[in-house]
C-alpha cells in the first residue's frame, strides 16, 4: 500500500492530507487526526493495518502542521474551526460519513467533529484526551499536569524556550516522544513552532470556560497509565457527556500510546470499528 499525499483549498488555505485509497467508494472511511507536536505521518502503523482490513484511511495535517499552510491569525486555529476543516475535507472527497480517530489535540478535534457534525460521524475513537467539557472541569491534578498549556500562551517566549536545549525546551517537556529529533527539525522551520502552538492559544480558553455539546457516536476511549500530561479522571468523566455507547481501555505506556503499542492499539481499533 502506497499512501497518496494530496491537498485541497478551504478557508483560503491549502490543507494537506494522506489517503490510502484515493477515489475508492467500496471501502468504509476512517479519518485519523493527529495532535501536538505531530503530523499525519504519526498514523502510518494504523493506516497500514486499517487499509489491509479493507478501510480507506484519510489523515490530514492540521492547519499549520506538516505540509498544510501556516495561517496568520490565532483564531484561525480554533479547534471547532479545525473540526470544520475535517468536514470540508469529507465534502471535497465526496464522503458522507467516516469513523473518527484522534490523539491529543486530534482527540479534541475528534470530539468536536462528533459533537458539531454528528451526521458525518460513524464511530469515534479517542486517545489520551477526554470530552472537552470533562477536561475543562477536571480537578487540580489535571490543571497541575497541564501547566505547559499556560506556558504555551506566552507568544515569543514559549517559542524561544521550546526551541532551545534548556529545562523548558520541547525536548525536555516532551521527553517521552519517541522521535524528538524529527520533531525538533520540523518545528525549527520558519513559522512552524508558532503555528503548532496556536491551537493551544486559540482553543484552551473556550475549552476551560464553555460547556460543549454531547456526543452520540459510539465511543472507545484509550488512556495510558504513564501519561505525564493527562489524568485518567478527565477521560473517565467523558462518559457523562455521551449519548452513544462507551467503552474504556487503560493501557500501559506513555502519552504517545499509538506509537508505543501499535499492535495493541490497532487491535482495539479494529474491534471497535467492526
Amino acid at each position: 500500500m502506497e499512501l497518496t499525499r494530496a491537498k485541497f483549498e478551504h478557508r483560503g488555505f491549502s490543507h494537506s492530507y494522506l489517503d490510502s485509497a484515493p477515489g475508492a467508494r467500496d471501502r468504509p472511511v476512517v479519518m485519523l487526526l493527529h495532535g501536538f507536536p505531530d503530523t499525519a505521518a504519526m498514523w502510518k502503523a494504523q493506516i497500514d493495518t486499517l487499509h489491509a482490513a479493507g478501510y480507506r484511511c484519510i489523515a490530514p495535517d492540521t492547519l499549520g502542521c506538516g505540509e498544510s499552510d501556516i495561517a496568520p491569525r490565532v483564531r484561525d486555529y480554533n479547534a471547532i474551526r479545525i473540526a470544520g476543516d475535517r468536514a470540508a475535507l469529507l465534502d471535497h472527497l465526496g464522503i458522507d460519513k467516516a469513523h473518527i480517530i484522534g490523539h491529543d489535540w486530534g482527540a479534541v478535534v475528534a470530539w468536536f467533529f462528533a459533537a458539531y457534525h454528528p451526521q458525518r460521524s460513524n464511530k469515534l475513537l479517542v486517545m489520551s484526551v477526554g470530552h472537552p467539557t470533562a477536561y475543562g472541569r477536571a480537578g487540580f491534578k489535571q490543571k497541575l499536569l497541564g501547566w505547559y498549556t499556560i506556558f504555551f500562551q506566552f507568544g515569543g517566549l514559549a517559542e524561544y524556550l521550546l526551541s532551545g536545549e534548556g529545562r523548558f525546551s520541547l525536548r525536555k517537556v516532551f521527553a517521552t516522544h519517541p522521535d524528538m529529533d524529527e520533531v525538533m527539525q520540523r518545528l525549527r522551520e520558519p513559522g512552524r513552532m508558532t503555528a503548532a502552538l496556536r491551537i493551544y492559544r486559540a482553543g484552551l480558553l473556550p475549552i476551560l470556560i464553555h460547556r460543549q455539546p454531547r456526543v452520540s457516536a459510539p465511543t472507545l476511549a484509550i488512556w495510558s497509565d504513564g501519561d505525564r500530561f493527562l489524568t485518567e479522571e478527565q477521560m473517565l468523566e467523558s462518559e457523562k457527556y455521551l449519548d452513544g455507547s462507551w467503552r474504556y481501555e487503560r493501557l500501559s505506556g506513555h502519552h504517545w500510546i499509538s506509537l508505543l503499542q501499535p499492535e495493541r492499539v490497532n487491535q482495539l481499533i479494529l474491534e471497535h470499528l467492526s
